[in-house]
C-alpha cells in the first residue's frame, strides 16, 4: 500500500476522531434547535453541526497522516488528487435525520486505496455506537459495553422473508419495484449509513439504493459491510469504486450475498 500505511493501525485513532466529531454534533443537537446554515445545490440542508464535524475530522486526519489528501463532503468544490490513497469523509451523514431530530445520523470516515475502501468507521452519536471494518480486517461494533465481531446473515431459506432495509427519505418507485422482486419480504426502515450497518450485523439482508448518492455517502459503510462478509455492488454486480472523475455513485445494492441480487 502506498506510503506504507497499515489500515489496522489506524482503527483506534479513527474511532477517537469519529467520537470527537460526534460529541461536537451532539453539543449542537442537544443545545438548540438544529440550524440550517444554507441549502446546497442538490437541495440538501447544511447545518452548523456538519461544519463543526468537518473541521474536527479534517484537522485530525491531516495531523494523523499529513501525506494523504482528504476529501470531505463539506470541503468545497475542489476535489483533491484521488488516484491512489486518500481519505473520504462525510462529517454528518443523514443531515435530514439530524434536522428531524430522530437520531439516525452518522459520522463516516473511509480510507480509499486505488478505488477500493480499505477501512471504514461509522459512528452514531445519539446511540453512542461505532462500527468499523474492511475486507481482510473483519467488522466490529462497540456500544460502550464491549466490542462484538459482526457477520452478515445467511441467505434466507426458501419460504422465508427477505429483510429489506430502505431509506426513510428516499423510497422511490424504482426502489419499490426492486423490492417487489422478493415475494416474501419484511421492510426495515432506517436513515443514513445505519442501513448498511444493519446488513453488516445481520439484522437485514438487502439494501437497494436506486437514487442519487455520492462517494462519501457509501465508502465507510461499504468497508464495514465487506469486512462482515457482505457486498456493495452496482446493478451490474461490480463493487462500487471511488476516486472516479465525478463523485456520483451509480445505483447500488448492499447485501449479505450476491445471490439476493438475482431475487
Amino acid at each position: 500500500m502506498r506510503h506504507s500505511i497499515e489500515p489496522a493501525s489506524l482503527i483506534a485513532p479513527l474511532l477517537t476522531l469519529a467520537r470527537r466529531a460526534g460529541d461536537a454534533i451532539l453539543g449542537i443537537y442537544h443545545s438548540v434547535e438544529p440550524t440550517v446554515v444554507t441549502t446546497k445545490l442538490d437541495a440538501s440542508p447544511l447545518t452548523e453541526a456538519d461544519l463543526a464535524s468537518h473541521r474536527i475530522i479534517v484537522e485530525g486526519l491531516r495531523a494523523l497522516t499529513p501525506e494523504l489528501p482528504v476529501l470531505s463532503e463539506e470541503g468545497g468544490a475542489d476535489l483533491p488528487s484521488r488516484d491512489g490513497l486518500f481519505w473520504l469523509v462525510d462529517p454528518l451523514d443523514g443531515t435530514k435525520e439530524f434536522v428531524r431530530r430522530n437520531g439516525d445520523f452518522t459520522v463516516n470516515i473511509a480510507l480509499i486505496d486505488r478505488g477500493a475502501p480499505k477501512l471504514g468507521v461509522v459512528h452514531l452519536p445519539v446511540h453512542g455506537r461505532s462500527y468499523w471494518g474492511g475486507a481482510g480486517l473483519g467488522a466490529f461494533r462497540n456500544s460502550g459495553d464491549g466490542t462484538e465481531a459482526l457477520r452478515v446473515a445467511a441467505v434466507p431459506a426458501a419460504g422465508t422473508a427477505v429483510r429489506v432495509v430502505a431509506s426513510k427519505s428516499h423510497l422511490n418507485a424504482d426502489t419499490e419495484n426492486f423490492i417487489a422482486r422478493f415475494q416474501q419480504r419484511e421492510l426495515v426502515q432506517a436513515g443514513s449509513s445505519l442501513k448498511f450497518c444493519l446488513i453488516a450485523e445481520g439484522a437485514a439482508d438487502v439494501y437497494p439504493r436506486l437514487a442519487p448518492t455520492c462517494e462519501w455517502d457509501t465508502a465507510a459503510a461499504q468497508a464495514v459491510v465487506e469486512g462482515a462478509g457482505g457486498r456493495v455492488v452496482g446493478l451490474d454486480g461490480e463493487p462500487l469504486r471511488y476516486g472516479k472523475p465525478e463523485v456520483l455513485n451509480p445505483h447500488f445494492v448492499a447485501l449479505s450475498s450476491l445471490a439476493l441480487l438475482r431475487g
